[in-house]
Protein backbone atom coordinates (compact mmCIF):
# COMPACT_ATOMS: atom_id res chain seq x y z
CA UNK A 1 0.00 0.00 0.00
CA UNK A 2 2.88 2.57 0.82
CA UNK A 3 4.74 1.37 -2.33
CA UNK A 4 1.32 1.79 -4.68
CA UNK A 5 0.99 5.59 -2.37
CA UNK A 6 4.47 6.59 -3.49
CA UNK A 7 3.93 5.16 -7.34
CA UNK A 8 0.60 7.34 -7.55
CA UNK A 9 2.61 10.51 -5.39
CA UNK A 10 5.21 10.02 -8.41
CA UNK A 11 3.03 9.92 -10.80
CA UNK A 12 1.06 12.90 -9.72
CA UNK A 13 4.47 15.08 -9.37
CA UNK A 14 5.53 17.30 -6.97
CA UNK A 15 3.44 15.83 -4.00
CA UNK A 16 0.32 16.96 -2.84
CA UNK A 17 0.76 20.75 -2.77
CA UNK A 18 1.92 20.81 -6.73
CA UNK A 19 -0.17 22.54 -9.27
CA UNK A 20 -1.47 20.17 -12.02
CA UNK A 21 -4.40 19.67 -14.79
CA UNK A 22 -6.94 17.35 -14.34
CA UNK A 23 -8.69 15.67 -11.30
CA UNK A 24 -6.82 17.76 -8.16
CA UNK A 25 -5.26 15.15 -5.19
CA UNK A 26 -5.47 16.58 -1.85
CA UNK A 27 -3.81 13.07 -0.47
CA UNK A 28 -0.16 12.69 0.68
CA UNK A 29 2.08 10.96 -2.10
CA UNK A 30 3.36 8.78 0.64
CA UNK A 31 3.03 7.64 3.96
CA UNK A 32 5.38 9.00 6.56
CA UNK A 33 4.90 5.50 8.37
CA UNK A 34 4.91 2.03 6.79
CA UNK A 35 1.71 -0.39 7.46
CA UNK A 36 -0.43 2.31 9.10
CA UNK A 37 -3.67 1.74 8.64
CA UNK A 38 -6.34 3.73 7.09
CA UNK A 39 -9.20 4.39 9.21
CA UNK A 40 -11.42 6.71 7.23
CA UNK A 41 -14.01 9.58 8.36
CA UNK A 42 -16.18 6.77 10.13
CA UNK A 43 -13.31 5.39 12.49
CA UNK A 44 -12.00 8.72 13.20
CA UNK A 45 -14.72 10.21 14.73
CA UNK A 46 -14.95 7.34 16.82
CA UNK A 47 -11.89 8.48 18.62
CA UNK A 48 -12.84 10.75 21.71
CA UNK A 49 -9.99 13.42 20.75
CA UNK A 50 -11.34 13.66 17.26
CA UNK A 51 -14.66 14.24 18.08
CA UNK A 52 -14.41 16.51 20.90
CA UNK A 53 -11.75 18.81 18.73
CA UNK A 54 -13.66 19.03 15.79
CA UNK A 55 -17.02 19.60 17.38
CA UNK A 56 -15.24 22.46 19.27
CA UNK A 57 -14.24 23.92 16.15
CA UNK A 58 -17.48 23.50 14.53
CA UNK A 59 -19.39 24.67 17.78
CA UNK A 60 -17.76 28.07 17.64
CA UNK A 61 -18.16 28.46 14.22
CA UNK A 62 -21.38 27.78 14.09
CA UNK A 63 -22.78 29.84 17.22
CA UNK A 64 -21.45 33.19 15.58
CA UNK A 65 -23.83 35.77 14.00
CA UNK A 66 -22.85 35.97 10.53
CA UNK A 67 -23.88 39.31 9.18
CA UNK A 68 -24.51 40.94 5.58
CA UNK A 69 -23.95 44.82 5.78
CA UNK A 70 -24.97 47.34 2.91
CA UNK A 71 -22.13 50.28 2.54
CA UNK A 72 -23.84 53.75 3.31
CA UNK A 73 -22.64 56.54 1.47
CA UNK A 74 -20.86 58.17 4.06
CA UNK A 75 -18.53 55.30 4.42
CA UNK A 76 -20.25 53.98 7.11
CA UNK A 77 -22.03 50.70 6.65
CA UNK A 78 -25.76 49.23 8.59
CA UNK A 79 -27.69 46.22 8.78
CA UNK A 80 -29.01 44.72 5.49
CA UNK A 81 -31.56 43.59 6.67
CA UNK A 82 -34.31 43.09 3.88
CA UNK A 83 -31.46 41.47 1.34
CA UNK A 84 -31.33 38.51 0.38
CA UNK A 85 -27.38 38.05 1.40
CA UNK A 86 -28.75 38.60 4.92
CA UNK A 87 -31.49 36.22 5.01
CA UNK A 88 -28.93 32.97 3.40
CA UNK A 89 -26.37 33.61 6.06
CA UNK A 90 -28.08 34.94 9.21
CA UNK A 91 -31.76 33.57 8.94
CA UNK A 92 -31.95 30.31 6.61
CA UNK A 93 -28.94 28.86 4.24
CA UNK A 94 -31.92 26.61 2.55
CA UNK A 95 -35.20 24.78 3.58
CA UNK A 96 -33.71 22.10 5.39
CA UNK A 97 -30.92 23.61 7.89
CA UNK A 98 -30.69 26.39 10.39
CA UNK A 99 -27.19 28.33 9.80
CA UNK A 100 -25.68 26.62 12.50
CA UNK A 101 -26.58 23.23 11.26
CA UNK A 102 -24.98 24.18 8.03
CA UNK A 103 -21.53 25.83 8.91
CA UNK A 104 -21.27 22.51 11.54
CA UNK A 105 -21.50 20.24 8.31
CA UNK A 106 -19.32 22.49 6.50
CA UNK A 107 -16.69 22.52 9.41
CA UNK A 108 -16.76 18.90 9.93
CA UNK A 109 -15.69 18.38 6.28
CA UNK A 110 -13.57 21.01 5.98
CA UNK A 111 -11.35 19.70 9.61
CA UNK A 112 -11.62 16.03 8.15
CA UNK A 113 -11.22 16.38 4.43
CA UNK A 114 -9.32 19.82 3.99
CA UNK A 115 -12.44 20.49 1.76
CA UNK A 116 -16.02 21.87 2.45
CA UNK A 117 -18.22 22.64 -0.57
CA UNK A 118 -21.84 23.62 -0.85
CA UNK A 119 -23.88 24.09 -3.95
CA UNK A 120 -25.39 27.53 -4.80
CA UNK A 121 -28.79 27.74 -6.18
CA UNK A 122 -29.13 31.19 -7.28
CA UNK A 123 -31.56 33.42 -9.13
CA UNK A 124 -31.71 32.99 -12.61
CA UNK A 125 -32.61 36.67 -14.06
CA UNK A 126 -30.17 38.62 -10.93
CA UNK A 127 -27.38 35.40 -10.31
CA UNK A 128 -28.37 36.45 -6.40
CA UNK A 129 -27.59 33.20 -4.06
CA UNK A 130 -30.82 31.93 -2.97
CA UNK A 131 -29.51 28.60 -0.85
CA UNK A 132 -26.24 27.00 0.05
CA UNK A 133 -26.30 23.35 0.42
CA UNK A 134 -23.11 21.53 1.65
CA UNK A 135 -21.99 19.10 -0.11
CA UNK A 136 -19.86 15.85 1.55
CA UNK A 137 -16.62 16.08 0.16
CA UNK A 138 -15.88 12.44 -0.02
CA UNK A 139 -18.67 12.63 -2.88
CA UNK A 140 -17.10 15.43 -4.27
CA UNK A 141 -14.45 15.77 -7.36
CA UNK A 142 -12.77 18.88 -8.59
CA UNK A 143 -11.57 19.21 -11.92
CA UNK A 144 -9.06 22.01 -13.47
CA UNK A 145 -9.48 22.45 -17.14
CA UNK A 146 -7.12 23.37 -19.33
CA UNK A 147 -8.11 26.97 -19.75
CA UNK A 148 -7.72 27.32 -15.96
CA UNK A 149 -11.68 27.26 -15.04
CA UNK A 150 -12.36 24.73 -12.12
CA UNK A 151 -15.48 22.21 -12.48
CA UNK A 152 -16.97 19.88 -9.37
CA UNK A 153 -18.30 17.09 -10.10
CA UNK A 154 -20.86 15.52 -7.31
CA UNK A 155 -21.79 11.94 -7.26
CA UNK A 156 -25.30 10.66 -5.52
CA UNK A 157 -25.51 6.92 -5.53
CA UNK A 158 -25.66 6.55 -9.42
CA UNK A 159 -26.02 9.75 -10.61
CA UNK A 160 -23.06 12.18 -11.16
CA UNK A 161 -24.00 16.42 -11.59
CA UNK A 162 -21.33 18.79 -12.58
CA UNK A 163 -21.07 22.21 -11.57
CA UNK A 164 -19.10 25.46 -12.03
CA UNK A 165 -17.07 27.34 -10.11
CA UNK A 166 -19.36 30.18 -9.60
CA UNK A 167 -21.89 27.49 -7.96
CA UNK A 168 -20.03 26.46 -5.68
CA UNK A 169 -18.93 27.63 -2.48
CA UNK A 170 -15.55 25.90 -1.38
CA UNK A 171 -13.83 26.31 1.32
CA UNK A 172 -10.21 25.01 1.39
CA UNK A 173 -7.82 24.42 4.38
CA UNK A 174 -3.99 24.33 3.96
CA UNK A 175 -2.37 23.69 0.94
CA UNK A 176 -1.70 25.05 -2.63
CA UNK A 177 -4.98 27.40 -2.90
CA UNK A 178 -6.79 25.26 -5.66
CA UNK A 179 -6.98 22.77 -3.21
CA UNK A 180 -6.87 21.71 0.65
CA UNK A 181 -5.03 18.90 1.83
CA UNK A 182 -6.75 16.09 3.82
CA UNK A 183 -5.82 16.35 7.00
CA UNK A 184 -7.73 13.14 8.02
CA UNK A 185 -4.98 11.26 5.48
CA UNK A 186 -1.70 13.32 6.56
CA UNK A 187 -2.73 12.50 10.19
CA UNK A 188 -2.85 8.56 9.25
CA UNK A 189 -0.25 7.72 11.54
CA UNK A 190 -1.33 9.49 14.76
CA UNK A 191 -4.81 7.89 14.26
CA UNK A 192 -3.66 4.23 13.90
CA UNK A 193 -1.81 4.68 16.87
CA UNK A 194 -4.86 6.14 18.46
CA UNK A 195 -6.84 3.27 17.39
CA UNK A 196 -4.19 0.62 18.45
CA UNK A 197 -4.07 2.30 21.59
CA UNK A 198 -8.00 2.34 21.98
CA UNK A 199 -8.24 -1.55 20.74
CA UNK A 200 -5.38 -2.55 23.55
CA UNK A 201 -6.92 -1.04 26.09
CA UNK A 202 -10.62 -2.65 24.85
CA UNK A 203 -9.32 -6.29 24.73
CA UNK A 204 -7.02 -5.77 28.07
CA UNK A 205 -10.01 -4.74 29.98
CA UNK A 206 -12.18 -7.21 28.63
CA UNK A 207 -10.14 -9.57 29.75
CA UNK A 208 -10.27 -8.11 32.96
CA UNK A 209 -7.00 -6.46 32.83
CA UNK A 210 -5.10 -10.32 33.31
CA UNK A 211 -2.28 -11.06 30.80
CA UNK A 212 -1.94 -14.09 28.78
CA UNK A 213 0.32 -16.90 30.14
CA UNK A 214 0.72 -20.08 30.51
CA UNK A 215 0.45 -23.20 33.37
CA UNK A 216 2.91 -25.98 33.62
CA UNK A 217 2.23 -28.79 36.10
CA UNK A 218 5.19 -31.60 37.10
CA UNK A 219 2.80 -34.52 35.54
CA UNK A 220 1.07 -35.85 32.81
CA UNK A 221 -2.61 -35.24 32.83
CA UNK A 222 -5.76 -36.95 31.55
CA UNK A 223 -8.01 -35.07 29.36
CA UNK A 224 -10.16 -34.69 32.44
CA UNK A 225 -8.06 -33.30 34.63
CA UNK A 226 -6.67 -31.20 32.06
CA UNK A 227 -10.26 -30.34 31.37
CA UNK A 228 -10.61 -29.51 35.43
CA UNK A 229 -7.35 -27.28 35.38
CA UNK A 230 -8.99 -25.10 32.87
CA UNK A 231 -12.15 -24.69 35.04
CA UNK A 232 -10.60 -23.94 38.21
CA UNK A 233 -8.43 -21.20 36.13
CA UNK A 234 -11.11 -20.34 33.81
CA UNK A 235 -11.49 -16.64 35.54
CA UNK A 236 -7.66 -15.96 33.20
CA UNK A 237 -9.48 -17.70 30.01
CA UNK A 238 -11.87 -15.01 29.71
CA UNK A 239 -11.93 -13.12 26.65
CA UNK A 240 -10.59 -13.95 22.91
CA UNK A 241 -7.37 -12.54 23.81
CA UNK A 242 -6.74 -14.01 27.48
CA UNK A 243 -6.66 -17.60 26.73
CA UNK A 244 -4.80 -19.61 29.08
CA UNK A 245 -2.45 -22.57 27.88
CA UNK A 246 -2.05 -25.82 30.01
CA UNK A 247 1.35 -27.48 29.20
CA UNK A 248 2.42 -30.93 31.73
CA UNK A 249 5.59 -31.15 34.19
CA UNK A 250 6.53 -28.96 36.86
CA UNK A 251 3.21 -26.83 37.28
CA UNK A 252 3.35 -22.90 37.65
CA UNK A 253 2.24 -19.92 35.22
CA UNK A 254 4.44 -17.86 32.97
CA UNK A 255 3.18 -14.66 32.00
CA UNK A 256 3.83 -14.14 28.11
CA UNK A 257 2.21 -10.54 27.90
CA UNK A 258 3.21 -7.62 29.17
CA UNK A 259 1.43 -5.86 31.78
CA UNK A 260 -0.61 -2.24 31.76
CA UNK A 261 2.25 -0.56 33.49
CA UNK A 262 4.85 -1.61 31.51
CA UNK A 263 3.46 -0.99 28.39
CA UNK A 264 2.52 2.97 29.44
CA UNK A 265 -0.73 2.28 27.92
CA UNK A 266 -2.35 5.28 30.11
CA UNK A 267 0.66 7.53 29.05
CA UNK A 268 0.66 6.48 25.33
CA UNK A 269 -3.54 7.37 25.40
CA UNK A 270 -2.62 10.78 27.16
CA UNK A 271 -0.04 11.90 24.59
CA UNK A 272 -2.57 10.86 21.82
CA UNK A 273 -4.73 13.26 22.55
CA UNK A 274 -2.32 15.65 22.54
CA UNK A 275 -1.24 14.67 19.30
CA UNK A 276 -4.79 15.30 17.71
CA UNK A 277 -5.29 18.53 19.72
CA UNK A 278 -1.98 19.80 17.52
CA UNK A 279 -3.70 18.44 14.53
CA UNK A 280 -7.00 20.77 14.80
CA UNK A 281 -4.90 23.38 16.64
CA UNK A 282 -7.56 23.17 19.78
CA UNK A 283 -5.52 23.39 23.17
CA UNK A 284 -5.99 20.48 24.94
CA UNK A 285 -7.46 22.18 27.83
CA UNK A 286 -11.08 22.13 25.64
CA UNK A 287 -10.76 18.96 24.46
CA UNK A 288 -11.30 17.75 28.37
CA UNK A 289 -7.20 16.62 28.74
CA UNK A 290 -6.82 15.86 32.52
CA UNK A 291 -2.78 16.13 32.17
CA UNK A 292 -3.33 20.16 31.62
CA UNK A 293 -4.67 23.25 33.46
CA UNK A 294 -8.16 22.88 34.23
CA UNK A 295 -11.02 25.67 34.19
CA UNK A 296 -10.35 28.48 36.02
CA UNK A 297 -6.45 28.56 36.10
CA UNK A 298 -5.03 30.24 33.39
CA UNK A 299 -7.94 28.59 30.90
CA UNK A 300 -9.16 33.07 30.11
CA UNK A 301 -5.45 33.60 28.59
CA UNK A 302 -5.52 30.13 26.48
CA UNK A 303 -9.09 30.49 25.14
CA UNK A 304 -8.07 34.46 24.41
CA UNK A 305 -5.00 32.87 22.35
CA UNK A 306 -6.63 30.56 20.20
CA UNK A 307 -9.77 32.94 19.60
CA UNK A 308 -7.12 35.16 18.18
CA UNK A 309 -4.53 32.85 16.06
CA UNK A 310 -6.99 29.57 15.53
CA UNK A 311 -10.41 30.83 15.28
CA UNK A 312 -10.09 34.52 13.99
CA UNK A 313 -8.06 33.40 11.35
CA UNK A 314 -10.34 31.12 9.89
CA UNK A 315 -13.65 33.14 10.28
CA UNK A 316 -11.74 35.56 7.90
CA UNK A 317 -11.12 32.43 5.33
CA UNK A 318 -14.93 32.04 5.52
CA UNK A 319 -15.96 35.77 5.04
CA UNK A 320 -13.61 36.05 2.06
CA UNK A 321 -15.10 32.58 0.12
CA UNK A 322 -18.61 34.21 0.61
CA UNK A 323 -17.22 37.68 -0.66
CA UNK A 324 -15.36 35.62 -3.62
CA UNK A 325 -17.73 32.66 -5.05
CA UNK A 326 -21.03 33.58 -3.14
CA UNK A 327 -21.68 36.86 -3.99
CA UNK A 328 -22.45 38.88 -7.65
CA UNK A 329 -20.34 41.61 -8.63
CA UNK A 330 -23.00 44.08 -8.01
CA UNK A 331 -23.57 42.88 -4.33
CA UNK A 332 -19.85 42.95 -3.61
CA UNK A 333 -19.87 46.83 -5.04
CA UNK A 334 -22.63 47.86 -2.44
CA UNK A 335 -22.08 44.93 0.85
CA UNK A 336 -20.05 43.10 2.57
CA UNK A 337 -20.36 40.66 5.08
CA UNK A 338 -19.14 39.61 8.77
CA UNK A 339 -18.69 37.04 11.21
CA UNK A 340 -19.82 38.63 14.44
CA UNK A 341 -16.50 37.96 16.39
CA UNK A 342 -17.84 40.06 19.71
CA UNK A 343 -20.53 38.03 20.17
CA UNK A 344 -17.81 34.82 21.58
CA UNK A 345 -18.01 37.77 24.67
CA UNK A 346 -21.91 36.81 25.81
CA UNK A 347 -20.77 34.32 27.59
CA UNK A 348 -19.18 36.57 30.15
CA UNK A 349 -21.52 38.73 31.42
CA UNK A 350 -18.38 40.59 33.33
CA UNK A 351 -16.10 41.32 30.48
CA UNK A 352 -19.26 42.54 28.61
CA UNK A 353 -20.31 45.28 31.11
CA UNK A 354 -16.86 46.27 30.98
CA UNK A 355 -16.34 46.64 26.73
CA UNK A 356 -20.12 48.23 27.10
CA UNK A 357 -18.64 50.64 29.74
CA UNK A 358 -15.51 51.89 28.07
CA UNK A 359 -17.60 52.11 24.61
CA UNK A 360 -19.99 54.55 25.89
CA UNK A 361 -17.57 56.44 28.20
CA UNK A 362 -15.50 57.29 25.98
CA UNK A 363 -18.37 58.22 22.99
CA UNK A 364 -17.77 54.94 20.77
CA UNK A 365 -21.59 53.80 21.51
CA UNK A 366 -24.46 55.43 22.74
CA UNK A 367 -26.35 53.74 25.85
CA UNK A 368 -28.99 52.24 23.44
CA UNK A 369 -26.49 50.75 21.18
CA UNK A 370 -25.58 49.12 24.24
CA UNK A 371 -29.09 47.79 25.60
CA UNK A 372 -29.68 46.61 21.71
CA UNK A 373 -26.61 44.21 22.26
CA UNK A 374 -28.39 43.18 25.64
CA UNK A 375 -31.50 42.59 24.11
CA UNK A 376 -32.95 45.00 26.36
CA UNK A 377 -35.63 48.31 24.93
CA UNK A 378 -33.97 51.78 23.95
CA UNK A 379 -34.34 54.44 26.45
CA UNK A 380 -35.74 57.60 24.77
CA UNK A 381 -32.87 59.78 27.32
CA UNK A 382 -29.88 57.08 25.43
CA UNK A 383 -29.80 58.43 22.36
CA UNK A 384 -26.50 60.62 22.52
CA UNK A 385 -23.09 59.76 22.17
CA UNK A 386 -21.17 61.08 25.64
CA UNK A 387 -18.20 60.91 27.34
CA UNK A 388 -16.20 61.04 30.51
CA UNK A 389 -15.19 64.80 31.65
CA UNK A 390 -12.25 64.37 33.83
CA UNK A 391 -9.63 66.38 31.97
CA UNK A 392 -11.37 70.06 31.93
CA UNK A 393 -9.22 73.17 32.20
CA UNK A 394 -9.06 74.19 35.63
CA UNK A 395 -10.82 77.29 35.42
CA UNK A 396 -13.84 74.68 35.44
CA UNK A 397 -13.05 72.77 38.80
CA UNK A 398 -15.87 72.84 41.17
CA UNK A 399 -18.17 74.79 39.02
CA UNK A 400 -21.94 73.40 38.72
CA UNK A 401 -22.39 71.96 34.90
CA UNK A 402 -23.74 74.39 32.80
CA UNK A 403 -27.01 74.07 30.46
CA UNK A 404 -25.11 73.28 27.32
CA UNK A 405 -22.46 71.08 29.20
CA UNK A 406 -19.37 71.07 30.56
CA UNK A 407 -17.63 70.87 27.02
CA UNK A 408 -19.21 74.45 25.73
CA UNK A 409 -18.98 76.14 29.35
CA UNK A 410 -15.10 74.70 28.85
CA UNK A 411 -14.95 76.39 25.36
CA UNK A 412 -16.32 80.07 26.65
CA UNK A 413 -13.61 80.21 29.27
CA UNK A 414 -11.08 78.76 26.85
CA UNK A 415 -11.89 81.60 24.66
CA UNK A 416 -11.79 84.14 27.10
Amino acid sequence: MALFSTFLGWIRGGGAIAERQGEQYPFPGSALVDGTQQIGADGALQIAAVWSCIERRANIVASLPFFAYERMANGQKDLARTSRLFALLHDSPNARMTPFEFWRSMMINYDLRGNAYARIDRDDKTGEALSLWPMPADQVSHFVLPDGAMVYTYRIENDVAVFPAENVLHMKNLGNGTVGLSKLDFMRATTDEAAKAQTTASKLFGTQGKPSGVLMVDNVLSPAQREAVRKNFGDLAIGNTGRLYVLEANMKYQQLSLSPEDMQLQEARKYGVEEICRWFDVPPVLAHHSNVTTWGSGIDSIMDGWYKLSVRPLLVQIEQAVRKQVMTAQQRARQSVEFNFDALLRGNAKDRAELYAKHVQNGIMTRNEARQLENLPPDPAANDLTAQSNLLPLAMLGKAQPKGGFNASAQDTIAQ
